[in-house]
Order: structure tokens, then sequence, then C-alpha cells
């Protein structure tokens, strides 16, 4: 005769606690900041050293075009960063909500904000070009 199956030694699935999922999502928005910052100066050296705006270019006083364009690159670079932690945020609120509709109601406004974030990032040069076309 078998035994019940609640007295067999069957392998029992351990569900993370509440501040492993803390921990285990701090590590993965520090992970996501870090991605975000590497890309964000990975892909703004060359367009500094292309247009001369970097740190250390020498040039003379810059013109109206070259405070339009660095103005735009770092209008980019911000959007681009401030929506990534949001989309982090959403992700990470979303993953420990655990059923809650309060938190997944938190978290789809945290996604929201973020694609509104990345669709801006896509529009700002149309809007700087705009802008340096009135201006001249």
């Amino acid at each position: 005769m078998t035994p019940p199956a609640e007295t067999r030694n069957t392998p029992t699935r351990k569900t993370p606690t509440r501040k492993k999922l803390i921990r285990r999502a701090l590590s993965v928005l520090a992970a996501s900041v870090g991605a975000a910052g590497l890309a964000v100066l990975v892909l703004a050296a060359p367009a500094a050293a292309a247009t001369g705006h970097g740190f250390l270019a020498v040039a003379g006083p810059p013109s109206l075009t070259g405070v339009i364009d660095a103005l735009r690159n770092w209008l980019v670079g911000l959007l681009a960063a401030v929506a990534t932690l949001f989309l982090t945020i959403g992700g990470l609120r979303y993953l420990t909500a655990g059923g809650d509709p309060v938190q997944v109601e938190r978290a789809k406004t945290a996604l929201k904000s973020a694609a509104i974030g990345y669709a801006l990032a896509a529009l700002a040069p149309l809007l700087v070009s705009i802008l340096t076309s009135v201006v001249g």
C-alpha cells in the first residue's frame, strides 16, 4: 500500500520571500541603469567628437546651430534615460505586485510613462528641426 500523496517525499518548490524578490529587483534595476548609462556614453562620444562639442574640444565660440544640436543631443539622451528608468520601475513593480491590483495599476502607469518618454525622445530631433527652421 502506498502512502497518501501528502506524506510522500516529493520535492517542493520554495517560493522566494519578499526580501529576496526585492533584492533581485534591485539588482535588475542596478544592471538596467548601468546599461543605460553605458549606452548613453557610447552613443554620445562619437556625436560629441563629430560635432566638436566634447569636453576636450578646442573651438571658437559656438554657433547657434551647434548650440541647438548640443541641446537636442542632451534632450534625446535625457529622455531616453528617464524612459528606461520608468520602464525598469514599471517592470519591477509588475513582477513584485503579487496580484495586488493597486501595484499592477501603478506598474501600468509607469510603463505608459516610459512609452511616452520614448516617443518624445524619438520626436525630439523633429521638434529641434522645427525650432531651427523657425529661428532660421
